[in-house]
């Protein structure tokens, strides 16, 4: 049987954020027999592949994005008998499997830290980034964590300092030692020998240092919106151009891409977070030896209208040559979509929202990451204060809560104990309003947002055009997001329309002509008659023309 090894071309892949998805032995934690149990619930969806967020053996001082051990499941989650039955199961369903890897950083209680940190002489003394102070004994320079406060921690024991990117207990591995990347290179292999099918690579921009150890230059306050970070953090305060994205990422970026060519069918999506994370993206994914695909924060910050969608894909498009996108309005990091894009809107209208905006971004040219909770609808989870786990809201609350509302536990049954995720006492507390949209009530709706998920995901699967074709934005409203897909050699060409705002419009196409509607039931909330569109409140047209 043949294996079609660009089967990640056009992919919808359902990130599962293993903490938060199912809890199969009721410690109040997710696992992974928790996801093994609910394999068919993910197959329903309709997803290509799932990308399971780290799982690894951590402290959890960020929750599995600081890793102690790259070959050991952590064991809140199971054990690696576990992962290999999830791949087993997993592909027995027709579903892939990505891992997260946390390449630029590990844990402050990995064995290589350890040792580093002992002298300044030993084997790995080399193996992370450590400066000498300045004589008056401040850090070398002015780099900033993303975290809050300086990227450089005192060690008393090396008297120097150590770089971390993120927090004080995540230092940063030395990229520029050939034996790092190799060991890093080790670490991937283990799992790409386990049968996984693809690698989700967490802040992958971050791998190289300026080796000059350069200070970075101040950002006037007028540039200093962030791209997944706070607004009201001072790293927006400089252009990161020392600590991040440095031209020798490229280089080992490549040393990647052959290793996973040695493992057919198996693909990288990398996470971009840069200064121009746009022009980044076509770099990172340029030919075919670098990396698959890449997504970055453009459609993860609370900018939504028209005219931004489509300059953010537009300008991507232009810079991207024949590298291959992949976009995502939702994810462990961020607020929910649907409170994030506009909170104000009434029940009625957040379920239209929810339906469109998944419809949307799966029809841009390229794959497509979901995050668990998007085929549900659900909203941003209120969070006490005093329940918080996330450092990195803890550290900016009130202004900034964190990451935990987008990561509370899944509502799997309205009327069961923490809707169904555990009988123990969650690591976070079920939002109340979950509840209500919790998986088993939306089964017995046929209009739900859940079912109407997985008829979309049928219809598109089934569209060639939409998974592969290319794109072309054209103005028809300033509330309507549209553009063409289409295939220049079968010359089949699809119209898609999305109306953004809580309006019913009526539209004049003009000059193009529709064959017939192609609007799957599930979203039909269009119509046409003599050229002449109407389109419901945040409703979706898709046509033949």
């Amino acid at each position: 049987m043949s294996v079609n090894l660009d089967w990640w071309r056009g992919a919808i892949i359902y990130q599962v954020y293993p903490r938060s998805f199912m809890d199969s032995n009721h410690d109040g934690i997710g696992d992974i027999p928790g996801i093994n149990q609910k394999l068919d619930y993910i197959a329903s969806l309709g997803v290509d592949a799932i990308w399971v967020s780290p799982c690894f053996k951590s402290p959890m001082k960020d929750f599995g994005y600081d890793i102690s051990d790259y070959r050991a499941i952590d064991p809140i989650f199971g054990d690696l008998g576990d992962f290999e039955q999830l791949i087993e199961q997993a592909h027995a369903r027709g579903i892939k499997v990505m891992i997260d890897q946390v390449l630029s950083h590990t844990s402050d209680q990995h064995a290589w830290f350890n040792q580093s940190r002992q002298s300044q002489d030993n084997d790995k003394a080399d193996w992370y980034v450590w400066a000498d102070p300045k004589p008056c004994g401040a850090p070398p320079n002015n780099w900033l964590s993303i975290f809050g406060g300086p990227a450089w921690q005192w060690d008393s024991r090396r008297r120097q300092y150590y770089l971390h990117n993120f927090l004080d207990s995540q230092p940063d591995l030395n990229f520029h030692n050939p034996q790092v990347q190799q060991a890093v290179l080790d670490n991937i292999e283990f799992w790409l020998k386990k049968g996984v099918d693809g690698l989700r690579l967490d802040a992958i921009t971050f791998c190289f240092h300026d080796q000059l150890l350069r200070d970075n230059p101040a950002k006037p306050e007028n540039e200093r919106a962030g791209r997944g970070f706070s607004e009201d953090n001072p790293y927006a305060y400089q252009y990161h151009y020392y600590n991040n994205d440095r031209p020798e990422n490229i280089v080992f970026i490549e040393r990647l891409r052959a290793l996973l060519n040695r493992y057919p069918g198996s693909v990288s999506l990398g996470e971009v977070a840069s200064e121009d994370s746009l022009a980044t993206m076509a770099e990172y994914t340029k030919g075919d030896s670098r990396l698959h695909m890449t997504y970055s924060f453009e459609l993860l910050t609370k900018d939504y209208s028209v005219d931004y969608i489509r300059s953010t894909v537009e300008t991507l498009e232009n810079a991207l040559g024949d590298g291959w996108p992949c976009w995502a309005v939702g994810n462990h990091d961020v607020e929910r979509v649907v409170s994030r894009w506009g909170q104000s809107r009434d029940a009625f209208e957040q379920k239209q929202f929810a339906k469109m905006v998944t419809a949307m971004v799966c029809s841009l040219r390229g794959s497509v990451c979901l995050y668990q909770g998007e085929e549900l609808g659900l909203v941003e989870a209120e969070v006490a204060y005093e329940d918080l786990q996330d450092p990195y809201g803890i550290e900016f609350w009130p202004t900034f809560k964190g990451r935990d509302g987008c990561r509370t536990p899944m509502p799997w049954s309205h009327q069961a104990i923490n809707a169904g995720f555990s009988n123990g006492k969650p690591w976070l507390p079920v939002d109340s309003t979950h509840a209500e949209h919790s998986v088993d009530l939306q089964e017995q709706n046929p209009d739900s947002v859940l079912n109407t998920y997985r008829a979309f995901m049928a219809w598109r699967s089934q569209s060639q055009v939409l998974k592969s074709g290319e794109i072309e934005f054209i103005d028809l409203h300033s509330d309507v997001l549209a553009f063409y897909r289409y295939d220049p050699i079968s010359a089949e060409r699809i119209l898609c329309c999305f109306n953004l705002s809580n309006q019913a419009l009526d539209i004049d196409l003009g000059e193009i002509k529709c064959k017939r509607k192609i609007s799957p039931a599930c979203l039909d909330s269009a119509s046409i008659e003599y050229n002449a569109l109407s389109i419901g409140r945040y409703g979706c047209f898709y046509a033949e023309i």
